[in-house]
């Protein structure tokens, strides 16, 4: 298993999973979106940018480890490292956007499925840990962020 897949397999599979709703678009369409609503949205207007690719958290999570199935097998399915947790206290329960107006007026459509985004994805972090390794050793060592401890 190379140094991405055990970032990617242990650390982001062991933490997330809430039945929150999240519309994920892949970074490239986000920002061919905005380069789009620069050259030809009108001024003061707003445009939200989605990829109609709304998931859980669960799902996002499962499909990560479904892409490192594939990419970087070890023998055991990476969803063993799932680990569900409780909620943090005030987290929303769902992040949605309606891109239709952006998609009707400018004509953009996301080019990437949640699938081929999360591939990509996961690929690139499989390929350049340099990028994220030393974040992982010296920021972030994948512990449970956004909890208060009281007492």
């Amino acid at each position: 298993m190379t140094g991405g897949a055990g970032f990617i397999g242990s650390a982001v599979c062991r933490h997330l999973i809430k039945e929150t709703g999240t519309e994920i678009v892949c970074v490239e369409d986000h920002a061919k979106a905005l380069y789009l609503i620069l050259k030809k949205g009108l001024p003061g207007e707003t445009y939200n940018v989605g990829g109609r690719n709304e998931r859980t958290n669960l799902q996002v999570v499962q499909g990560i480890c479904t892409a490192l199935d594939e990419l970087s097998p070890n023998g055991q399915p990476h969803d063993r490292h799932i680990t569900y947790v409780t909620d943090r206290p005030g987290h929303d329960h769902r992040y949605a956007i309606d891109a239709s107006k952006l998609e009707r007026e400018l004509g953009w459509r996301a080019e990437e499925t949640f699938t081929s985004g999360l591939a990509k994805t996961v690929q690139w972090y499989l390929a350049n840990d340099w990028w994220w390794s030393p974040l992982r050793e010296k920021v972030y060592a994948g512990e449970r962020i956004g909890l208060v401890n009281v007492g």
